[in-house]
């Protein structure tokens, strides 16, 4: 058969212009860029993206961070401020199918630039607000980052151990499921303006797109005023799946299907775990779980992590170690399927990174271009796009518009 694979990838007709600063809205650029589309960041003059100095790196070296949340997009600096800067910004709404933007509710609208203008400019534009809150409502306006987003939504309460105050992630989880949400918005909306010919706005706010993962917390203390609560490494009653001791290490162990537990108990040369009354259904272990967990831990510990591993394999049993970053790096099945890649970036010699998700068969993802250094594309877009002579651009650089 031809190779009809576009390796330009599925968002390659499109034209974003990326506002804000951080995670929530630029991790939204960094999906639709990795499919894609044409990214073009925003950024005041002389001040940049805070990501571009985050990052556990020491002061004064290049951020590590900042090359994965600014890969594939071009980068350009507009005062939106100014009115200059403003009226430039509209000449580039016009050219443009998304803007994404993640300041606090009523920013664009102080600044000329909010909905009502930009649709009138172009009425196929979508416009992707992503904010704390939403962009109605009591708490609207309030300042509003992932970390308070993810204590409102839920997800802070029941993550730790019962008898500790919550903990976290270990990452920007809230933002980067506001993020998320807000690409899978304006993926939807690229496809009703396919129908409508018109375009819409995406709100996404941080403390819905937690609550929206969260399950049926809601629905169980609706129903039966149950609440979650923190249960460590484990789900409430769903058995057995938790991280059971080796000889060597520990290994994670999901196996709370009926079918699946069979599988393990025959594993373990304890057939009749799977018969017993206390075991032999999904709720029956869920009554009795750390009782089973104590059963499994005992078997477990008498084998090395290695042996265990395989032995689960050959029964078909889910299991796998946890894994740090360099165990990633080592493991030949992130290899095969290239989930780490090297990447070139001007400040770096050799720069590895996890690679684009999801995979696509005809129009693939990629990482095409490094991060940008800050207004690297100045020109090639007010030039180029905008059509503004030489001089014209030198006076813009004067009166810090650009």
């Amino acid at each position: 058969m031809a190779d009809t694979t576009d390796k330009r990838g599925a968002l390659a007709d499109l034209r974003v212009l990326e506002l804000g600063t951080l995670i929530a809205g630029p991790f939204c650029g960094q999906l639709l860029g990795d499919m894609g589309a044409e990214v073009i960041k925003i950024e005041a003059p002389g001040q940049g993206d805070p990501m571009r100095h985050w990052g556990p790196q020491p002061r004064g070296t290049p951020s590590v961070w900042w090359p994965v949340i600014g890969r594939n997009k071009k980068a350009i600096t507009l005062d939106l401020r100014q009115a200059d800067g403003q009226s430039l910004f509209k000449d580039l709404v016009r050219k443009a199918d998304v803007v994404i933007e993640n300041f606090r509710p009523g920013t664009l609208e102080k600044w000329n630039c909010g909905w009502d203008q930009l649709a009138a400019l172009n009425p196929r534009l979508i416009m992707v607000r992503v904010s704390g809150y939403g962009q109605t409502g009591p708490y609207s306006q309030r300042a509003g980052y992932g970390g308070i987003g993810e204590a409102m939504g839920g997800l802070r309460y029941i993550v730790g151990e019962p008898d500790r105050p919550p903990s976290r992630v270990g990452i920007s989880i809230g933002d980067s499921l506001a993020a998320v949400h807000a690409c899978m918005g304006t993926l939807a909306a690229l496809h009703h303006r396919e129908r409508s010919g018109v375009g819409q706005v995406v709100d996404a706010a941080i403390y819905e797109s937690v609550l929206n993962m969260m399950e049926s917390l809601v629905t169980e203390y609706d129903q039966l005023g149950h609440v979650r609560e923190r249960s460590g490494p484990i789900l409430p009653r769903i058995a057995p799946s938790n991280v059971y001791p080796t000889r060597d290490g520990i290994v994670m162990i999901g196996a709370n299907q009926d079918t699946v537990f069979a599988r393990l108990c025959e594993g373990m040369r304890r057939p009749d775990l799977a018969a017993d009354p206390r075991y032999k259904d999904h709720q029956a272990r869920g009554a009795n779980q750390q009782e089973l967990d104590l059963v499994i831990a005992a078997w477990t510990a008498t084998l090395g992590t290695r042996e265990l591993l395989d032995l689960l394999e050959k029964r078909g049993v889910p299991s796998g170690l946890i894994y740090r970053t360099a165990d990633m790096f080592d493991d030949p099945h992130f290899a095969a399927r290239d989930a780490i890649v090297t990447t070139s970036h001007p400040q770096f010699p050799r720069l590895r990174m996890q690679n684009v998700a999801p995979r696509l068969s005809a129009t693939p993802s990629s990482i095409r271009t490094p991060a940008p250094e800050m207004g690297q594309h100045n020109d090639e877009i007010y030039r180029g796009l905008l059509g503004l002579s030489p001089s014209a651009l030198e006076d813009l650089r004067s009166r810090a518009v650009i």
